[in-house]
């Protein structure tokens, strides 16, 4: 989880947001990304999204079964359902989402039984220092 926490670290020097996402497959880092909204001007460019593409080119299989996520944020819908199609084991997150938070918070389509699979579910890990960065980021751009 702190490698996630310096990748969401990292977006702040482009003015991301800060979310991190490390993907680990047998021990080893497969895929890693922070936000990229505004770098790609594309509002898919989520970090969960971009260490996806990462990780699937790595071991080059669409297909990441019995592979972790560990992302400092809660993942929306659409990271979610990224996630459940790459058939991701587990997933480890650091603050939650109560806004857009697809694995629990708001709404849980890693559990619920209407998907056709079901994701391992680990939150709060690091939680404090994953919400503050957020937090601390979120209050700098209301400032300006």
């Amino acid at each position: 989880m702190q490698y996630a926490l310096n990748m969401a670290e990292e977006a702040l020097k482009f003015a991301e947001v800060p979310v991190g996402a490390v993907i680990v497959l047998n021990q080893k880092v497969i895929g890693k990304a922070h936000n990229k909204v505004r770098i790609n001007n594309n509002p898919c460019a989520h970090a969960e999204i971009l260490a996806l593409e990462e990780a699937c080119q790595t071991i080059n299989n669409e297909r990441l079964i019995k592979a972790t996520v560990y992302v400092t944020l809660e993942p929306c819908l659409m990271c979610m359902g990224a996630l459940l199609n790459a058939r991701i084991a587990r997933l480890v997150f650091g603050a939650r989402d109560f806004i857009r938070g697809a694995a629990g918070s708001k709404w849980n389509f890693a559990t619920g039984d209407k998907v056709y699979g079901k994701i391992q579910v680990d939150e709060g890990v690091l939680e404090d220092k994953c919400a503050h960065l957020l937090t601390d980021f979120f209050q700098n751009v209301r400032s300006k």
